[in-house]
């Protein structure tokens, strides 16, 4: 399957210097992101990227950059927003043994596998942008429905100890 926002380079390609591309969602791109993310509508998305060859895979680094509108979680309004994230991203050749469990360190939540000699730095891009997106974005003036009790206001229940009967003897 071919990502929404794709911008392929071969591993094998990369010299001694860094391999910059400056990427900017076409418009036909920016719609299939918009629906990936559940977005109202996703206006502009830009990346500045440096792919540099990296101990064991390579290393991208740069900033992705996007403006918009998402749904707002509690009404469905929409909800503008601004995203500048730097990304800081490594590339590895990862072996593992089938039925294994892997075990990550916190050095390697920003390790993505290579699959065979190709990175998608596009797809990198599209990453980035959905994990600096607000999960739970909220319309000025939304509330939740009466019914509902915000977390910060829950009283927990008292409920009685089932060993007090054991301390009255």
């Amino acid at each position: 399957m071919i990502p929404e926002l794709s911008r392929p380079l071969r591993v094998h390609e990369l010299g001694a210097l860094p391999y910059d591309i400056d990427i900017e969602a076409k418009p036909a791109e920016r719609a299939a992101l918009a629906r990936r993310f559940d977005l109202i509508e996703l206006e502009q998305l830009t990346a500045t990227l440096s792919a540099a060859k990296d101990a064991g895979g390579v290393r991208v680094t740069g900033r992705v950059a996007a403006r918009g509108f998402q749904p707002c979680a509690l009404s469905g309004a929409p909800v503008a927003f601004g995203i500048d994230e730097a990304v800081d991203l490594r590339f590895a050749a990862v072996g593992r043994v089938p039925g294994e469990e892997v075990e990550l360190s916190d050095a390697d939540l920003d390790t993505i596998e290579i699959d065979g000699d190709t990175i998608d730095l596009g797809e990198a891009a599209a990453q980035s942008f959905g994990l600096a997106l607000d999960p739970y974005p909220r319309a000025a003036g939304a509330a939740l429905p009466p019914a509902v009790t915000p977390e910060d206001k829950v009283v927990p229940l008292k409920r009685p100890n089932p060993f007090d009967v054991l301390k009255g003897g």
